[in-house]
């Protein structure tokens, strides 16, 4: 290697590449070459290069090198429930709580009309058995509280007296005794072809009408009845 500039030398070592700073320049040239730089020991340079190099700790890796890390465990929880609105109630105005009160009035009216039990229930053994069972349903075939059919309801009071009357309307009919209207008196029967009923006297009687209604008390609307008398 020749002479190298004036504060940098540079060596080439088989290992790598050294670049050493000098200080300062040279003392003193050779005083037949003036502004010459004074030679350069490239061997010494290349030892010490050399040192380092063994010197230096090794790191090596594998060719397939493998990294891990660790993943946090994220885990979603439901956001509890958003508290009950308490909704304040409205207050219905007067004029609607009076239009109401008269409406379930009204469509109350005649249900009770025709069910009000008349004065010649007191005291009638008949008919005190018979007004208990006002506003049961008409159930066809039916003789219990559970629902009843006009000969069904007659057959069932009568048998809370001790008397045993037949099923049908015509049977009991046949099983009585037919009177005029002006000897009845309540507890005696009405008979019609197909229906029968209790008589409570007056112009009213106490029926199973027929399928939808309940059992009532109302006026007489037979255009022929027949007056029966049990016993």
């Amino acid at each position: 290697m020749g002479t190298v500039g004036r504060r940098t030398a540079v060596v080439a070592a088989s290992s790598g590449l050294l670049v050493s700073m000098l200080g300062t320049t040279a003392s003193a040239a050779p005083s037949g070459d003036v502004g010459a730089l004074p030679a350069v020991d490239t061997a010494a340079l290349t030892a010490s290069a050399r040192a380092v190099l063994n010197t230096a700790p090794v790191v090596t890796a594998p060719v397939e090198a493998a990294w891990t890390f660790d993943v946090p465990v994220v885990t979603a929880e439901k956001p509890p429930p958003p508290p009950p609105v308490k909704v304040k109630p409205v207050a219905a105005s007067r004029s609607a709580a009076r239009a109401a009160t008269t409406t379930s009035t009204t469509a109350a009216a005649p249900a009770a009309a025709n069910s009000a039990v008349p004065q010649s229930v007191s005291g009638n053994a008949v008919l005190e058995i018979a007004a208990r069972y006002v506003g049961v349903p008409y159930v066809s075939g039916g003789a219990s509280p559970a629902g009843m059919d006009c000969s069904g309801f007659v057959s069932y009071v009568y048998a809370q007296l001790g008397i045993s009357l037949p099923r049908t309307s015509s049977a009991i009919k046949a099983a009585g005794t037919v009177i005029s209207r002006a000897e009845a008196q309540p507890g005696d029967l009405i008979w019609s072809p197909g229906h029968i009923s209790i008589y409570a006297g007056g112009n009213e009687q106490i029926d199973a009408p027929r399928p939808g209604k309940t059992i009532q008390f109302r006026a007489i609307w037979q255009s022929s009845p027949q007056f029966i008398r049990i016993g």
